[in-house]
């Protein structure tokens, strides 16, 4: 027993090294500490990094720096650059991308142009170890972006300039140390030019050419393959690391630069990009922030004045130098104040390219103890400013975004938005389903209800349970994406009356229908189902026929007939497809007129949508699929139509499903039927209508109809 008990000692010896336990410790540091400190108001970021300087080597020495935490933590610093470049809003950041070059020259100037004179004239250092320290201060590391993630601002404008600034920058400052040690090797040559030259190149050329391709067509031959879907993802992004530092640059650029490449193949309200954030913000983001303070070495500051001096003047020469380039930007684009402060926050923390940095030139030999003592300290201090003024940024920005917001459309009716995705069968029902996802506003605390009818005869209850079964793996497929679905089985003797008063008893807001396939003779002759739905509702309803996974689309193609304006549903589903746009990362092309195209530009300002789109004048309505001429095989149709007695309302826009699968077989097509009253007036102009003769007749007809059906079938029984 005493043997026993020395074993279990000897396991707790400091540092510790039983793997099990060193990471067990290190979860119950994630999971407590940005609880605790978010009593006292403290970023949770700020808490893990305090929590590596105590039980780091430095401060208790309860763990050591191995290669365990090693891997784990470069992971995690991956993982921030390649989220960073995967949430970037590419429509945003084209649109912007002058503004983020300018941001990313003022961010990378300024540091340099204040902190080269204060190493080289006030501390005394030589032109190589003043340029290399300088450059430093111009590098910054998004520690603070979980924040912004979390707070859901990562769309603004500030945000985009900041990140893209960031890469710039960054990327300057890795090649000015790759340009000053081959100055300090003696190797700066002709030859080193064209070899970083050709190898960035190189790099560029795989990452922007090669592997968008190949993501493409493995997410489309692999689509219910959604494990591997990470595992791909993950693979990219260290293969990316890996071609980086073959190219003469840091890791953390070919991780950035993955994110860009898959951006437009991982939408923001994905399972897939659920997966990525949840276990990156859950696990390896944290473990890079814990190693981060296991480097800060507090008893520096005790080795004499020069240390404290050089480390006090190194962190006031970093954040100035942040907040002159976050200052010089608000004031050359007009940004508010909150947006200063979130730019200055995102940019103003120092870690991993600043580490990178000073330890290659501490190697060779460039800078002394000092300097690499000074940066430890400086990594700490701009670490916690920066968290505490990206939070504060974050939460005066959501309150300036709702107090502008707050009169218009997608306030009132996004909290209470809801979804009906009516089913015949399961077949492409995963596309809808996602269709829906992307659609859906995150403010909605309504689900997103899946309906199907069961027919009203001896086999109804057996075929609900059937059906509600079939329907639980996409139950959990939303799920992965954070999306509460909400089955509905309904009895009725038709599938269209079923959806109807489905539809107006949870009051949804949109129908989303699976495009009709008309193979039976009685299709054909009623028409039935589709008719009978757009007749009998007001909502807005989109009929979908995707022909190939939504992520594999380039461009959102709209036509719009005249008049389209007028239609009280306009604003609604324009809001709705530019939503489906941003979350695709692709532009818009409208056809239409220029009246609507004024509309189409007030509702986009308005409602302070970003989003990148062109618009073709296009008016020959009578013969509107010559437009089959200018779609490509990639683009996402989608045509507004309207119902009968609509104000945009057509001929030619009659039996669309037949004529739209002849002129465009190999496309994805939309047709949207815009709501034609508002919801009050839809509501008002049947008040003073009594219904119950009406249901008395239809009870009489389908009596009818049993009875007639019984004769047939009697007389077969007799033949």
């Amino acid at each position: 027993m005493l043997e026993f008990y020395r074993e279990l000692l000897k396991e707790f010896e400091l540092p510790l090294h039983n793997p099990i336990l060193v990471f067990s410790l290190i979860l119950f540091i994630i999971l407590l500490s940005p609880i605790l400190l978010r009593k006292i108001n403290i970023p949770g970021i700020i808490g893990l990094i305090i929590s590596g300087v105590i039980i780091g080597p430095h401060g208790f020495y309860i763990l050591e720096k191995n290669s365990a935490i090693d891997l784990f933590s470069t992971i995690g610093l991956l993982y921030i650059m390649f989220i960073a470049g995967l949430e970037l809003d590419l429509n945003e950041f084209k649109a912007n991308r002058n503004k983020s070059i300018l941001f990313g020259f003022f961010t990378f100037i300024i540091p340099l142009s204040v902190g080269f004179p204060v190493c080289h004239y006030l501390l005394g250092y030589d032109f190589n170890a003043s340029f290399l320290t300088a450059s430093m201060f111009a590098t910054h590391t998004l520690v603070a972006y979980p924040i912004v993630s979390k707070f859901g601002v990562s769309k603004n404008q500030a945000v985009a300039i900041t990140v893209g600034g960031t890469i710039l920058t960054d990327t300057a400052v890795l090649i000015i140390l790759a340009v000053i040690m081959g100055n300090h090797q003696g190797s700066l040559n002709e030859e080193f030019w064209i070899r970083l030259g050709a190898s960035l190149a190189i790099f560029s050329a795989i990452m922007f050419f090669v592997i968008p391709r190949i993501a493409k067509w493995f997410f489309s031959k692999l689509e219910s393959e959604k494990h591997s879907h990470y595992i791909f993802v993950l693979s990219v992004v260290f293969f990316a690391a890996f071609l980086a530092e073959a190219a003469g640059v840091e890791a953390i650029i070919g991780a950035f630069v993955a994110g860009l490449a898959l951006n437009k193949l991982i939408p923001h309200s994905s399972a897939l990009m659920n997966r990525i954030e949840f276990l990156g913000n859950s696990l390896f983001i944290p473990f890079f922030l814990i190693s981060v303070g296991m480097l800060v070495d507090v008893s520096v500051i005790m080795s004499g004045p020069m240390a404290l001096i050089i480390a006090l003047t190194l962190s006031a020469v970093a954040l100035t130098g942040k907040w002159l380039a976050a200052l010089i930007t608000q004031l050359v684009f007009k940004y508010t104040g909150a947006q200063r402060q979130l730019i200055f926050g995102l940019s103003g923390a120092h870690a991993a390219a600043t580490l990178a940095v000073i330890l290659v030139g501490y190697k060779a030999e460039i800078i002394d103890e000092n300097i690499l003592n000074g940066t430890i300290i400086l990594i700490l201090i701009t670490c916690i400013v920066a968290s505490f003024s990206t939070e504060r940024a974050a939460k005066k920005i959501i309150l300036e975004t709702e107090d502008s917001t707050e009169d218009h459309l997608n306030i009132n009716k996004a909290q209470s938005e809801h979804i009906l995705l009516p089913i015949a069968n399961t077949e492409n029902f995963e596309k809808l389903l996602e269709f829906s996802i992307f659609m859906k506003d995150k403010k909605s605390a309504n689900p997103i209800s899946v309906l199907t009818v069961v027919s009203n005869n001896a086999e109804a209850e057996q075929n609900i349970v059937k059906t509600r079964n079939k329907l639980e793996d996409y139950v959990k497929q939303a799920s992965a994406s954070e999306t509460k679905v909400n089955v509905i089985t309904t009895i009725d003797h038709n599938a269209a009356s079923g959806i109807a008063r489905v539809s107006r008893e949870i009051m949804a807001d949109i129908i989303v229908l699976k495009w009709p396939r008309r193979t039976g003779f009685i299709d054909k002759l009623m028409g039935q189902k589709l008719e009978s739905i757009l007749l009998n509702t007001d909502k807005t309803t989109f009929i979908c026929h995707l022909e190939k996974p939504l992520i594999v689309h380039k461009r959102l193609v709209i036509a719009t007939p005249p008049l389209v304006e007028h239609e009280s549903g306009f604003e609604y589903w324009l809001i709705k497809t530019a939503k489906l746009a941003q979350e695709l990362s692709i532009p818009i092309l409208f056809y239409c007129n220029e009246a609507t195209e004024k509309s189409i530009e007030k509702v986009y300002a308005n409602e302070k949508i970003s989003i990148s789109f062109s618009v073709n004048h296009f008016d020959d309505w009578d013969d509107f699929l010559i437009l089959s001429r200018y779609i490509k095989e990639e683009d996402l149709f989608v045509l507004v139509s309207a119902r009968r007695g609509a104000a945009s309302y057509i001929s030619a826009l009659d039996n669309l499903p037949s004529k739209l699968e002849k002129h465009f077989p190999l496309n994805s097509i939309v047709v949207i039927y815009p709501q034609q009253y508002s919801q009050e007036y839809s509501i008002e102009r049947f008040d003073d209508i009594n219904a119950e003769p009406l249901n008395k007749g239809i009870e009489t007809i389908q009596k009818l109809g049993k009875g007639i059906g019984n004769i047939f079938k009697r007389e077969e029984g007799n033949e």
